[in-house]
């Protein structure tokens, strides 16, 4: 089906969904989530050719890891939608209501964007996440997965629109682009006529190349260059963990720590110990010159462009500074805007790395892989946004909506 098709689809897909109540919603969902269930086989079948196909193309580990999927991941996925279908509805919200002097009664409320785009890459769990959260939102999806895992989103969204036949409702209020190529991501951007909205979620490149060339209105979900700062006054054991944590958890997603800093005082004192915990997992150290004399020729010289990077790999770029004003200076600059992290137990410290950090999860004592809709208590998430309007930070159901004003009245004129 040609692009201009299925956003023809979409958008009368989208207008069924917006008046569809929170227990018709809920019903489609619940048999999504027991669909991916049934047709494991199928998924897994299809997700082992992208597997083999990275494999052939010489994709990493880590990069593989977030391909890939299994009967438990299936089963995670599935949980997750059950999840969502337990989420309060975000649509029909009384968000504020005013009562004018010649009587008129104004009512904002929360409303279904319409049509949402997704372009991503090449997380499957992204394609059955975000149809889910769109559905239960109102809104119909486009979704433009990337080529690496084409064969495991086909087979994911197949199994979502069956699911939603078998509801007796619109299977057009999922969608998804078979055609990876460029030039489909690019028209996609060009959708002005049905699209209402659109997210990229994946690399630096890829939110570049959306927020540059849209003309449909974007929410900027973030790369994650994420920073652990350890203060002079850190907890030296509660550093390595949280380091490691942050690290080598699951170092191929966009809240994974990618650059550490040390204040000079304890460098000496923790950056061994830190070392040691993540030899454990084979960690590539990038570290300043400070850093390669306390830890010695292992250390590969950092560029300026490690620090900046998104390593999304056992790769940890390390920076030795003299101050946490240094520190917030570094993050200012090359941070970007996801998740930063202060280890210390001096709270006047803390509170002006919370202050001065303008990203949109800055942590105390904490690890950054917490930044994500289910750690925070809102269910499963589109992304992480990194920009200031409308939605900042993990985007859950509540995020996924607009809103516009019921004005009711009897007769006045002005």
């Amino acid at each position: 089906m040609e692009l201009t098709a299925i956003g023809a689809a979409a958008r009368i897909a989208s207008r069924s969904l917006m008046t569809a109540s929170t227990e018709r919603k809920n019903e489609i969902l619940r048999s999504i989530a027991d669909g991916l269930i049934t047709d494991c086989n199928n998924i897994l079948a299809a997700n082992q050719k992208d597997l083999d196909k990275a494999h052939e193309n010489g994709i990493s580990d880590a990069m593989c890891d977030r391909l890939m999927l299994n009967s438990d991941r299936i089963k995670a996925i599935a949980q997750a939608v059950f999840s969502v279908a337990e989420l309060p509805d975000p649509v029909g919200i009384v968000l504020d209501e005013t009562e004018r002097p010649n009587g008129i009664k104004i009512t904002k409320i929360s409303v279904p964007m319409g049509v949402i785009g997704i372009i991503f890459e090449s997380r499957p769990n992204v394609t059955v996440d975000a149809a889910v959260l769109c559905l239960k939102a109102g809104s119909a999806v486009i979704l433009r997965g990337g080529k690496e895992a084409i064969n495991s989103n086909t087979a994911l969204c197949e199994s979502m629109r069956a699911s939603v036949r078998r509801c007796g409702f619109d299977e057009n209020c999922i969608n998804l682009i078979t055609d990876t190529s460029r030039e489909s991501a690019t028209a996609l951007m060009q959708l002005t006529e049905y699209l209402d909205l659109l997210i990229p979620r994946g690399g630096a490149g890829l939110i570049r190349s959306v927020v540059e060339n849209s003309k449909v209105p974007v929410i900027e979900t973030g790369t994650g260059n994420c920073h652990i700062y350890v203060d002079a006054d850190a907890d030296i054991d509660m550093a390595v963990k949280i380091t490691d944590n942050a690290k080598t958890q699951r170092p191929s997603v966009c809240n994974a720590a990618e650059t550490l800093l040390v204040h000079k005082s304890i460098a000496e004192d923790v950056l061994p110990k830190i070392k040691k915990q993540l030899d454990k997992s084979k960690v590539e150290i990038r570290g300043c010159k400070r850093t390669k004399n306390i830890l010695g020729d292992c250390v590969v010289d950092a560029t300026e462009d490690d620090y900046y990077k998104e390593f999304l790999d056992y790769i940890i770029a390390v920076k030795v500074v003299d101050s946490l004003d240094e520190a917030i200076e570094h993050i200012v600059k090359y941070s970007s805007g996801h998740s930063e992290c202060i280890v210390t137990d001096d709270r006047e410290a803390a509170n002006k790395f919370v202050a001065c950090i303008d990203s949109a999860a800055v942590y105390v004592n904490a690890s950054t892989r917490f930044t994500d809709g289910g750690e925070f208590g809102f269910g499963a998430e589109i992304g992480i946004s990194t920009q200031k309007l409308h939605a900042r930070g993990p985007m859950g159901l509540p995020q996924m909506t607009s809103y516009k004003y019921i004005i009711n009245g009897n007769g006045q004129i002005r």
